[in-house]
């Protein structure tokens, strides 16, 4: 019987791939040598599923937040995941820090020339990195929700879920709050179930206009070293560190890897964690055997606290800006900036190029010249891919290794 459920399993994931691996060709296909028409037709698919994906994503991180916190008093387990999860995730983006100020000082990006017409940093950088933190705090009950701010829905989120865990235990307000979240949470992933259905159309729009935006080529120039630094921080996190420490855990990182792969697919062309974080749940839960009462308080608070990528994007480029407006970057200038990108990159938030502006808001705010970042931007939206599947895989360790310290091995995933 176990045998047939596991063949059924791998015929199912086989089946996934080839849906996956059809839909990137043809919008590789539709990418470069498409219509106007099928071309506008990918990039109406990709807008579509990321609205899709807001849509569904924003709800799911309130009630999941809300429904596990509703019963931290309840039992020990509940005090054990807060405090391992942020354990683990501070240790994980501690490290990506590290690594690229390691990657930093072995590269050694040289300085760039810029041209007076150097491309344009949108106005959001102009702002001071309080100003950002401000912005996350709520006015109103509804203005995170109407907005989509991530953080403020987290904050209104972990309010809401630890007043209803004071209230007195199997009162009659306790169990019908607690019975509406958990129903609410049951129903998005039904709608989750039905999303992943048609997700192929999305992975064609996601890659056609991926291959649209890379026919316009800018010349890397000497920025190279830059981007390879940047490039070599995520493949190190992704493919060496993040799966060493699965293995000092007793998990695999293969088996890992190959039951969040669909969320990681998600994540790197929709370049949202929080976006792909309902397909996050789902594959934590049905294919990788972690516990709901797991995943809901984990994944939600590591799609915006848990940001390895960022870390890493934040401490390279600002320090590489740094260099470029003259001031001198010794070993004190990289362990001062492990301690900020790691402070900078829990407060950032899981959407697209959010990295991005928050690094120039750092810069901003203590008067380095970004019109470098002009000349990044148009390389970032491939970088984001990449930090964005990174984050997701961090967020599928951390909530797999909390599983296993609470509960052990609840069988193979």
């Amino acid at each position: 019987m176990a045998s047939a459920s596991t063949t059924a399993g791998s015929n199912a994931t086989l089946r996934i791939l080839i849906f996956y691996a059809a839909a990137i060709a043809l919008g590789v296909l539709n990418g470069f040598y498409g219509t106007d028409l099928t071309i506008r037709a990918g990039d109406f698919l990709s807008s579509v599923f990321i609205r899709l994906f807001k849509f569904i994503s924003i709800p799911i991180i309130a009630v999941s937040l809300i429904s596990t916190l509703a019963q931290l008093g309840e039992s020990r387990e509940s005090g054990q995941i807060f405090r391992r999860t942020i354990f683990y995730t501070l240790f994980t983006t501690i490290i990506a820090a590290t690594v690229a100020a390691a990657l930093f000082l072995l590269y050694a990006p040289a300085n760039v020339s810029l041209p007076a017409a150097a491309g344009e940093v949108p106005k959001v950088v102009e702002h001071s990195y309080f100003e950002y933190v401000q912005s996350v705090i709520p006015d109103n009950f509804l203005s995170p929700f109407l907005s989509a701010n991530v953080i403020s829905v987290l904050l209104v989120a972990s309010a809401v879920g630890l007043a209803l865990s004071q209230l007195e235990k199997d009162s009659r307000p306790k169990e019908v709050l607690t019975a509406f979240f958990a129903g609410a949470q049951q129903i998005l992933f039904i709608l989750v179930s039905w999303l992943i259905k048609i997700l192929p159309l999305g992975i064609f729009g996601f890659v056609t206009v991926l291959c649209r935006d890379l026919q316009a080529g800018v010349s890397l120039g000497g920025l190279g070293t830059y981007f390879a630094a940047i490039i070599t921080a995520n493949l190190l996190q992704i493919f060496v560190i993040l799966p060493a420490i699965l293995l000092v855990k007793g998990i695999s990182p293969v088996k890992t890897f190959r039951a969040m792969l669909p969320a990681l697919t998600v994540a790197f062309f929709s370049k949202s964690s929080a976006g792909t974080l309902p397909v996050t749940m789902r594959c934590a839960e049905e294919n990788l055997r972690v516990r709901k009462s797991v995943s809901g308080f984990v994944l939600p608070i590591c799609t915006t606290i848990n940001m390895n990528a960022c870390a890493a994007f934040i401490l390279i480029t600002c320090v590489y800006l740094m260099q470029n407006a003259g001031a001198e970057i010794t070993i004190g200038t990289l362990a001062s900036w492990i301690l900020i990108a790691t402070v900078a990159a829990v407060g950032n938030a899981g959407v697209p190029m959010g990295c991005f502006f928050l690094a120039a808001s750092l810069l901003a705010s203590m008067n380095v010249p970004i019109l470098l970042m002009g000349v990044i931007l148009p390389f970032y939206a491939v970088l984001d891919m990449l930090e964005t599947a990174e984050n997701v895989w961090s967020d599928s360790c951390v909530a797999k290794m909390v599983d296993k310290d609470l509960y052990g091995e609840p069988g193979e995933p």
